[in-house]
């Protein structure tokens, strides 16, 4: 008893000095402090995400544990911590399932996102899983952001202001690249860029940054230095480079996303997880550059150390065949094999129950398409001598810009890890080419595809990301007098009489509605006594000009307004009346939604 008085009075006390606090700085000082803390809590889960893993993996090589069975065992631990701790919550996709509560869950994510996606993605990635930890990272730090902004009882839009500062601060602690963390919030989780969110957002960058700065080690990051020699100016070369980068990330994500369903098709999870985890093992057994993240492997590839790539000597017994005794034949082969293997590792990982993201395996898959293409025009053009570096950077840029669909976060990063912007030209050129080859093919990314076939993808098309926001269910109203079609005239008179409202439901004895009598139909009659008994509703009633499904997405609904030009519509749900949704009730809906969805 004393217990709960005491717990009872710590909420009371919590609750008045949260008051008092947002008195005293006013929402908008709040907001950047609570983006100062969300930095730096979200800079300690990278730390805690690259450490973890580096420990695992640190721990692997000293007991000398088989490579090939490793994946199967971090998939295991995963699967029992996601049913015996977690309690059969999985915290789901990374970014899409943040996007999925931008839009759905007015930017509230579950306390235990704040922790979970940490856990098992480092059981995941430290066992050799083929993902990334930069997903894990941005969902964990969002339900960061998430719940300091429910604590304070910020609206709507300060919460997507500190999820969007949560994104920002796991990708510059991860990558180093504060401005391209930055873009990344805008581009991908749809933050505008206004006065009143770039400030958070810069002070959320800083904070990640400062914080990691002396915690992670720098090999366990993208590392290219500075590169040492300048841009040649061949422009041509990025062009068809550009769009090979386009039609490589509309591959991987295809690739990717065949692999996670075709993993699924058995029931069983524990089929699910051998069959991933004998894939994984044997790739990662025959080719060791496929192991976790990779971070490694682009790190050699920037420097342009390509020997490493078959460690296993996978190809060896095949370099007497033909051309593979040539090193550059060989290298491309080796390249081709590790580039189509990587997404369909990543989509076994993750379709197993996995939990990673695809950033990582992006940037791998971009620096081997660049190392790929130097090969190639090394053989065709011998004369060409292009730098290798500059294109496993603009690679990694270019599959970055098509799968995720975010250009401006793929030049930055790949400008800011180079070191600075000498390569700003060929950065922006393959980038835009590949990122407008993809769209072409496909318009959506792999995160946002299974959003927008549900019509659940906020963009910063102000309209479009209102209308994903609302919810048909809130803005059905249920007070209208509904009646039987046997009743007679004179039973309607009185249940007219009653109501407030000018049009009565017509429903039969399972719920299902039949058709609607408008007063206007009844005005005529109404007064006619002798009609009264002889006349049923059945003989008044008419078919509405139009029905909603509860069902409908917003835009939907919106257009069956527009063609029906009905001030109001009936809504049911499987056939079931559910009640009706009015022009004025959207229209006032629609207002506050982009009220509290507009920046200041």
């Amino acid at each position: 008893m004393k217990a709960t008085v005491k717990a009872t009075a710590l909420r009371v006390s919590l609750r008045q000095l949260i008051r008092h606090l947002v008195g005293y700085l006013g929402t908008a000082n709040l907001v950047l402090v609570l983006a100062a803390v969300t930095g730096v809590l979200s800079g300690l889960i990278a730390v805690v995400l690259k450490n973890g893993v580096a420990w695992i993996r640190g721990a692997q090589h000293v007991d000398g544990v088989p490579a090939w069975i490793l994946p199967t065992t971090g998939l295991v631990l995963t699967w029992l911590l996601v049913r015996f701790v977690l309690q059969r919550k999985h915290p789901g996709t990374g970014i899409p399932a943040t996007l999925h509560a931008i839009s759905k869950r007015r930017a509230r994510l579950a306390r235990p996102t704040m922790l979970s996606p940490v856990l098992t993605s480092i059981l995941t990635v430290g066992f050799g899983g083929s993902a990334g930890l930069e997903a894990p990272a941005v969902q964990s730090s969002a339900a960061v952001g998430s719940n300091l902004g429910d604590l304070f009882k910020l609206d709507y839009r300060h919460r997507l202001v500190l999820i969007g500062c949560a994104a920002t601060a796991s990708l510059a602690a991860i990558f180093k690249a504060p401005l391209a963390a930055i873009v990344f919030a805008v581009e991908v989780i749809m933050i505008d860029l206004t006065t009143g969110s770039l400030m958070p957002l810069l002070v959320a960058s800083l904070s990640a940054l400062l914080t990691t700065s002396l915690f992670i080690d720098p090999e366990e990051l993208i590392n290219a230095g500075r590169m040492l020699s300048a841009w040649d100016g061949t422009v041509l070369a990025y062009v068809p480079f550009g769009i090979l980068c386009g039609l490589g990330s509309v591959f991987f994500a295809g690739v990717y996303r065949g692999a996670s369903s075709l993993v699924q098709l058995p029931r069983h999870k524990g089929v699910r997880i051998a069959l991933a985890g004998a894939a994984i093992g044997g790739a990662v057994l025959l080719f060791p550059a496929l192991y976790g993240e990779g971070f490694e492997w682009i790190n050699a590839l920037l420097r342009g150390e390509t020997r490493g790539l078959d460690a296993a000597g996978s190809l060896g017994s095949l370099e007497s065949i033909g051309l593979l005794a040539h090193p550059t034949y060989k290298l491309l082969a080796m390249a081709t094999v590790l580039w189509l293997l990587k997404p369909a590792l990543t989509g076994l990982t993750v379709g197993a129950g996995g939990v990673g993201g695809i950033f990582a395996p992006a940037l791998f898959c971009g620096a081997l398409m660049g190392t790929t293409y130097i090969a190639g025009s090394d053989l065709i053009w011998p004369g060409l001598h292009l730098n290798e570096g500059h294109f496993v950077l603009a690679g990694m840029a270019g599959l970055m810009a098509g799968i995720l669909r975010a250009p401006l976060t793929a030049i930055f990063l790949a400008a800011e890890v180079s070191g600075g912007y000498d390569l700003f030209i060929p950065l922006m050129l393959t980038s835009a080419i590949a990122f407008q080859t993809a769209k072409l093919l496909r318009n959506n990314s792999i995160y946002t595809q299974e959003l927008a076939d549900r019509g659940e993808l906020i963009t910063h098309d102000k309209d479009k990301a209102v209308l994903t926001l609302m919810k048909l269910r809130e803005v059905v109203e249920n007070d209208f007098e509904a009646v039987h079609p046997d009743q007679t005239l004179g039973e309607l008179v009185k249940a007219i009489s009653r109501s407030r409202r000018n049009i009565h439901p017509v429903l039969n004895d399972r719920g299902e509605l039949l058709g609607i009598v408008p007063l206007e139909e009844v005005r005529s009659v109404m007064f006619d006594r002798s009609k009264y008994e002889t006349t049923q509703v059945r003989d008044l009633m008419v078919l509405p000009a139009d029905t909603i499904d509860l069902a409908d997405r917003m835009d939907g609904v919106m257009a069956k307004f527009d063609k029906s030009r009905a001030w109001n519509l009936p809504v049911t749900e499987q056939g079931r009346y559910v009640g009706f949704v009015s022009r004025s009730n959207l229209f006032g809906a629609y207002r506050k939604w982009l009220q509290e969805f507009s920046s200041e």
